[in-house]
């Protein structure tokens, strides 16, 4: 059995090093318009040999699709227009609405199967690939009932094999809830880095002065604006409501500090502080 993997960086290529591990003899090809990314796969072992689009989907049972989401958006008809019958794709993006709106306007939607890994770090490319970074995540399938019986059965087997946790749900609950949990802190890193490097212009005097809590706050920060620009984009209306009610607590935050109020800030911390409870509560699961 043949995999494609159309975009082969971080996601993509740590799907197929997990793949790999767990059915040696799945075979996979590369597409990817990097001739760099196209190395780099090579040599790491992610795929076997590369293909243009068009023949990747002659051959290929299984095709992932794990470009940026504008990508996602141009390819996807593309793709169903030319994918052979008992095929199968699925895509990787961190967005869900307007990509299974495509989906639906296609007479191919059920060998189509909307899927989002909740893993990623703040590096890109097919060299910070790894097998590790999927197994024991959660992963969202979005509108399963749309997908045909037999490519839902194969994405499901592959996610669960290598160890992801599945779960559902429809489109516009997934691009409401990574709103909050993902699209609002990668935001939050940026504008941090941003307003930093605006008011300390000499770089050395942040880097001997940074803590470990700054770190891992603005870690976010190194991520790819080609992959996050195009998400934002694509879930303005959600990302948009979820700056709203940040900005507004921050807000309330800066009213106590300026106003000395420091019972109002112990309360602001305090019930924050329970967000521990809950992602404990998480990594039991």
């Amino acid at each position: 059995m043949k995999v494609s993997i159309i975009g082969v960086g971080l996601l993509g290529g740590s799907f197929a090093l997990a793949l790999r591990e767990k059915y040696p003899h799945l075979e996979f090809v590369g597409v990817d318009k990097s001739p760099v990314n196209q190395k780099i796969a090579l040599a790491m072992g992610i795929v076997d040999e590369i293909l243009p689009l068009e023949e990747a989907l002659q051959v290929a049972e299984l095709n992932v699709l794990a470009t940026p989401v504008d990508i996602i958006m141009q390819l996807l008809p593309q793709m169903l227009d030319q994918l052979p019958a008992g095929r199968t794709v699925m895509d990787l993006g961190s967005t869900k609405g307007l990509i299974c709106e495509i989906a639906d306007a296609h007479p191919r939607r059920g060998q189509f199967v909307a899927v989002h890994p909740m893993a990623g770090t703040e590096h890109s490319g097919p060299g910070a690939a790894f097998k590790e970074l999927l197994p024991t995540k959660n992963v969202i399938i979005c509108d399963s009932e749309k997908s045909h019986p037999d490519s839902l059965a194969l994405v499901e087997a592959f996610l669960h094999d290598i160890g992801m946790k599945v779960h559902y749900m429809t489109p516009t609950e997934h691009d409401l809830h990574l709103a909050y949990v993902s699209h609002l802190s990668h935001i939050s890193s940026f504008a941090l880095g941003l307003t930093v490097l605006e008011k300390e212009k000499d770089e050395k005097a942040i880097f001997d002065m940074a803590s470990t809590g700054f770190s891992s706050t603005v870690r976010l920060a190194k991520s790819s604006p080609q992959m996050w620009a195009p998400i934002f984009d694509q879930n303005k209306k959600n990302v948009s409501r979820a700056l709203g009610d940040y900005i507004k607590l921050l807000k309330k935050f800066k009213e106590a500090i300026d106003s000395e109020d420091l019972d109002t800030s112990l309360d602001f911390m305090q019930k924050a502080n329970d967000i521990g409870r809950i992602l404990a509560g998480i990594e039991k699961k």
